[in-house]
């Protein structure tokens, strides 16, 4: 792992703490949450020199992290959303989405619609990946831990 990874997961680290600030996240969660954020871009920069496509790497992460969402929400006994928005954080594609409006306003269609395709790949696979783990934990939660086990 070269300098400059290791800075950029400290950014993810230290982003994720001002993000959970401002969403007024104290104590043992507001560490949870940066350790969140500093997961999620360690594993990106893992996973993009083994898997090809960002958006596909996006879903991955976004799923792993979801799960780590969901387990932290029932140990510190906080709202998953918590968690999940502020470990994200470092995924958000806003280099992306800045070109993307970059080149709308300056009329390049040529350009404008495949950034445009692109970051909506991007957010579509951070959106899916909570979905699915998000859909996977409650299910999970009503087949080993709901007391009426018939109901599902």
């Amino acid at each position: 792992m070269t300098q400059t990874e290791i800075i950029q997961i400290l950014a993810g680290f230290v982003g994720s703490i001002g993000f959970a600030i401002l969403f007024n996240i104290r104590g043992k969660r507001l560490i949870a949450t940066a350790i969140g954020g500093l997961f999620s871009w360690l594993l990106f920069v893992v996973l993009i020199k083994y898997i090809k496509g960002e958006p596909v790497v996006y879903f991955i992460i976004a799923c792993v992290i979801s799960t780590y969402a969901e387990i932290m929400a029932r140990v510190l006994k906080t709202p998953t959303s918590a968690f999940v928005t502020t470990s994200l954080v470092p995924l958000i594609p806003g280099g992306s989405l800045y070109y993307t409006m970059v080149y709308a306003f300056q009329g390049d269609l040529n350009t404008f619609l495949p950034k445009a395709i692109y970051t909506m790949q991007l957010a579509s696979a951070l959106s899916l990946g909570v979905i699915v783990s998000t859909s996977a934990a409650r299910i999970f939660n009503k087949v080993f831990f709901n007391k009426n086990r018939n109901k599902i």
